[in-house]
């Protein structure tokens, strides 16, 4: 479906790449599972934001200037989304009022009507109906980007529910969310490479060289698993538990030397482990695992009430705007998810390639958020995730290490530099925040390293609570806009 030579860009902002909306769908389960309100209820304040306005910030008026806010001008199926958020041509100022009708129409009719309204293409709300016809809409040099949603399409949809992910770490419990999401895997691969090495000791301090290297070639082999083996599970052969092996782990651990960085890193054989369905008994062979885009325009919270209940959520279109299309008369924007599956299909058996990252109908594509909870002796003592591609995995390490190995508060344990490294191959550069010493880069210039300088890797939001005492604290990622909000 997304073979062929048009770039990122065109083939994510054509209707193809938008995949069934599921965020209404799945947070309205999780409210009726395990909530207190209604669902009616639950959308009052969004409905008041809607309607009402609020103020724009520097960062959204920033945003309303992107080049995904220019595609196909005079196209009415792209002009919807200028008519909002630039209004007669000009990007938004910060402080701006923004009222947005047509979303608070949209609220109100689930609130009154219910998940029928927006999955029903029968339901006389007509929001259905209109998802399906806007995602018709495709750039004018991509004729084959029109999307193939269909009304049973958005009538079928399913929540699934799956058992999260869970790993020790220096006597902590580290839950994590599970496949198609990518994250977790990675995250407590890393995490289980990492365990042998005295982090925080002696030469292993924060930002030490020999920190910096044994996470960079932690890092490349989690990605080069994650670029083989990581997908829908309901479609394709994901052996998670293999990847989680303790002895697989280990297996993977011993490639990591401190004061070397490997010349090449291939993808392991996680099917002892976990063996393979019959038919899928191929020989593996190296491969250069390609990586497909992924947008770092993500949205995460984390709440913790005085009970103690938590909630991580992160939640995505993709990239920013998505694919730039707004539905017509209810103003909200399509994703671009769909372009997070692989543009080619990789299932093969010479070189022997599950391809759990193909399209289907039906599959969910790879993602890499990973919201997460550390236990401590079963209790909950830390919430939080991140925004941000790819590097949200690597975001979420660090944080993690922060916190255990480094001893770090919540507040700088999250504002501490950074450093993502998403791929496996030897030419990758290592994107690194300002912050690390130059001496440090130096040295692992020497061992092979290359470095970009980036501004920001992740945002992540978090929370801790102390079981014993009952306080709380929050902390949130100056990356990029958010904040800490305690109630009474």
């Amino acid at each position: 479906m997304f073979a062929g030579d048009h770039s990122a860009e065109v083939k994510s902002s054509s209707g193809y790449a938008v995949g069934v909306p599921g965020a209404l769908k799945g947070m309205a389960y999780a409210l009726e599972r395990y909530g207190t309100r209604s669902l009616g209820e639950m959308l009052e304040p969004a409905l008041a934001a809607a309607g009402q306005g609020f103020e724009v910030s520097k960062r959204l008026a920033e945003e309303t200037g992107s080049s995904r806010l220019e595609l196909e001008l005079g196209d009415a199926a792209y002009d919807e989304a200028r008519k909002v958020f630039r209004p007669g041509g000009k990007a938004l100022a910060e402080g701006d009022l923004l009222v947005q009708a047509d979303l608070a129409r949209t609220f109100a009719l689930i609130q009154q009507h219910g998940l029928a309204a927006f999955y029903d293409c029968d339901h006389a709300a007509g929001i259905a109906r209109a998802i399906v016809a806007t995602q018709l809409a495709t750039r004018s040099d991509n004729a084959g980007g029109r999307g193939r949603m269909t009304c049973a399409d958005l009538e079928a949809y399913e929540v699934r529910t799956r058992r999260p992910l869970v790993r020790s770490y220096r006597g902590y419990e580290v839950v994590t969310t599970p496949p198609p999401s990518s994250g977790g895997v990675a995250v407590l691969q890393m995490l289980g490479m990492l365990e042998r090495f005295d982090l925080g000791g002696e030469g292993f301090e924060f930002g030490a060289t020999a920190t910096l290297n044994v996470m960079m070639e932690a890092m490349r082999l989690a990605f080069a698993d994650r670029a083989l083996w990581l997908g829908d599970p309901d479609f394709a052969y994901v052996p998670a538990a293999g990847l989680l092996d303790p002895d697989y782990v280990d297996s993977r651990s011993a490639r990591i030397t401190a004061g070397k960085r490997r010349k090449r890193v291939s993808a392991g054989d996680p099917r002892p482990f976990q063996p393979a369905p019959p038919g899928l008994a191929q020989a593996l062979t190296t491969l250069t695992a390609s990586m497909e885009g992924e947008g770092a325009d993500t949205t995460h919270f984390t709440v913790i009430d005085e009970d103690g209940n938590a909630v991580s959520v992160s939640s995505t279109i993709e990239r920013l705007w998505g694919t730039g299309l707004m539905v017509p008369g209810f103003g909200f924007m399509l994703n671009n998810q769909l372009t997070s599956f692989n543009d080619e299909p990789r299932a093969s058996s010479a070189p022997y390639d599950p391809g759990a990252n193909d399209v289907a109908p039906g599959k969910r594509p790879r993602a890499s958020i990973s919201p997460m909870m550390l236990f401590l002796d079963g209790e909950l003592v830390a919430a939080y995730g991140s925004p941000g591609g790819t590097g949200i995995i690597s975001a979420l390490l660090q944080v993690t290490l922060n916190l255990i190995d480094h001893r770090r508060s919540l507040q700088s344990s999250i504002a501490a530099p950074r450093i993502a490294l998403g791929s496996a191959s030897s030419s990758a550069d290592t994107e690194i925040e300002a912050g690390f010493t130059g001496s440090v880069r130096a040295a692992l210039e020497r061992l092979g390293y290359a470095f970009v300088d980036v501004r920001d890797i992740g945002a992540v939001q978090a929370v801790v609570t102390y079981p014993l005492s009952g306080n709380q604290y929050g902390a949130a990622d100056p990356r990029r806009i958010g904040g800490v909000v305690g109630l009474p």
